[in-house]
């Protein structure tokens, strides 16, 4: 049971092929380029990559626009080098799960360019049309601000097609059953060639039936666990991990009502409650959104981030709650990005190690699967030079050497940051590998106590109240086990009052122990059974003790 939910105890690594290593010295990463970077991921103990997407596309949109789903864009190699790195992969132990951008083609896939042919054409209702302008043609956009519409004229075609997201990304029709046949037959030659999964695009938009002149679209979830259904007949052990930024209520929607639905879903909603936690110290948003987000389902699980490849959205937030985090996080209009989001990397952000230090530690210890985007094991900053979700997509700093090491081209898919403190003569792997204190030894450290944690993957769980109010306290339960991890997030040292005291009926003379599992650290309660820890300012404590759920007072 435990190995068919291999991803509740997972350290998912993200990375975009094309700036993580370029091998060939085209200026593009490339997959044997990331092939020769396995063992680097390995040793950290990542056991799971998830890679962007990689197949043959215009890369009008970082990839996100493909134009042909069974293939390996020439820019990152072939077919045959794909097949290699699963190979150099499996043999390390490391699992890959894939993009599945299925929303959207891009209008250069032969299916849209025979689309727009006639009507008659033989995908012409593989996509959506209407042939007068709708009425909402200029409404709902994904990129406000960036983005001018939602339908747009194609004088081929002689109607409007529907496009979610950008004009040269049209959207599929999810209701014609040609489509979805299709889209398992992508799945399938993926899990063929020995992919463990997918983390599964624009989940909402993907399953909705779009219709002119209204902005209510129906929302079909048999197709979720339609999609669900041929995965586990095909590779019994692969995974959906959806891309859904949706309220706490639609949840259950999306993992099914038995389970039966996406296996994994990416918590939007706690972590921009967590940002604004870290930028205010006020941790009762954060609180209630982990509450709101809670999973009564054995198989599903939330996966848990910082930033990923797109901007930080704080769409979730109040109005109020998103400027306060706009004014610590991001104060410069060029640093924000759709009216909703901020388009900065952590370290730069947080601005310190201790705070980052705080921020990895509690998104480990979150109730779900950790997340980590390449180059924050190293605090890699961003270029805010680069125009939109640019900034934080600059290539992996792996030396000091010429281009930091990631390739020997002149030109290359976006420039490395070459100057200020987050530099790639100051910020990169090599050195980071030969200093014990530096934040890669450091994230080391935690993925393997976090591996050691299988409490957080499987366990149940609890929010303790401590004395302090800017303090988090969590406490997880499995086989036996226990553990209890407290997040400050004051500026300042605070001594923290737990209390553990024990019933008569379970008192056998002796004092519950906590071992702190990252310091050599015991903390002992005293005869009222009360624990007395002090936190650093920014501090984070990892505990393990004997079961003592039945003994908690709950928060």
């Amino acid at each position: 049971m435990l190995e068919e939910l291999w991803y509740k105890n997972s350290i998912i690594y993200s990375l975009d092929l094309e700036t993580f290593m370029d091998l060939n010295g085209d200026g593009v990463g490339d997959f044997e380029g990331l092939a020769r970077r396995l063992d680097y991921l390995n040793a950290m103990g990542i056991d799971c990559i998830w890679l962007a997407p990689f197949q043959p596309t215009p890369n009008k949109d970082n990839g996100y626009d493909i134009s042909d789903y069974y293939g390996v864009d020439p820019r990152h190699g072939s077919s045959g080098n794909f097949v290699e790195f699963m190979h150099q992969a499996n043999k390390r132990g490391i699992k890959v799960i894939i993009d599945l951008v299925v929303n959207h083609t891009s209008d250069q896939h032969p299916w849209f360019q025979d689309a727009r042919s006639s009507e008659n054409a033989r995908h012409r209702d593989w996509y959506v049309w209407n042939k007068a302008k709708p009425s909402d043609w200029n409404e709902g956009m994904v990129f406000p601000g960036v983005q001018d519409s939602t339908w747009s004229y194609d004088k081929k075609a002689k109607a409007w097609y529907f496009h979610r997201f950008h004009d040269f990304q049209p959207d599929l029709n999810w209701d014609n059953p040609e489509v979805r046949a299709e889209i398992k037959r992508i799945i399938g030659f993926w899990l063929e060639l020995g992919i463990a999964g997918f983390r599964v695009d624009a989940v909402p938009f993907m399953i909705e039936s779009p219709e002119p002149n209204t902005s209510k679209h129906e929302l079909n979830f048999d197709y979720l666990r339609e999609m669900r259904r041929f995965v586990q007949w095909r590779r019994g052990e692969a995974i959906l991990l959806g891309e859904a930024n949706v309220m706490p209520e639609e949840n259950k929607k999306y993992f099914g009502e038995e389970g039966n639905g996406i296996h994994m879903m990416f918590n939007f909603y706690v972590n921009q409650h967590m940002f604004y936690a870290l930028a205010t110290s006020n941790i009762e948003p954060l609180v209630e959104a982990l509450e709101a987000t809670r999973t009564d389902f054995p198989t599903v699980q939330w996966a848990h981030f910082l930033r990923n490849h797109d901007e930080l959205d704080l769409g979730r937030l109040t109005d109020e709650q998103r400027e306060e985090v706009f004014a610590r996080f991001a104060p410069d209009d060029d640093m924000q990005l759709y009216d909703r989001g901020i388009r900065r990397r952590l370290s730069t952000m947080l601005g310190n190690r201790q705070h980052s230090e705080l921020a990895y530690s509690l998104m480990f210890s979150l109730p779900g699967t950790p997340v980590i985007r390449y180059g924050d094991e190293i605090g890699m900053g961003d270029d805010l030079s680069l125009k939109e979700r640019d900034a934080v997509r600059t290539p992996m700093q792996w030396t000091d050497d010429y281009q930091a090491g990631f390739s020997t081209a002149d030109k290359l898919v976006h420039p490395v940051i070459d100057k200020g403190p987050y530099s790639y003569h100051h910020i990169n792997v090599e050195n980071q590998r030969r200093d014990p204190d530096s934040l890669l030894n450091w994230m080391t450290a935690l993925i393997r106590l976090r591996q050691e944690c299988t409490e957080i993957g499987f366990g149940d769980w609890q929010i303790l109240k401590t004395n302090k109010p800017k303090i988090l306290c969590l406490h997880y339960s499995w086989q036996g086990s226990s553990l209890i991890i407290l997040h400050n997030f004051d500026e300042k040292a605070h001594e923290v009052i737990l209390d553990l005291k024990l019933e008569k009926k379970d008192k056998q003379g002796k004092e519950q122990k906590l071992i702190d599992l990252m310091v050599n650290y015991e903390s002992e309660a005293d005869d009222k059974g009360k624990h007395y820890i002090t936190m650093e300012a920014y501090g984070y404590r990892w505990f393990r003790a004997g079961d003592v759920s039945h003994l908690l007072k709950k928060g």
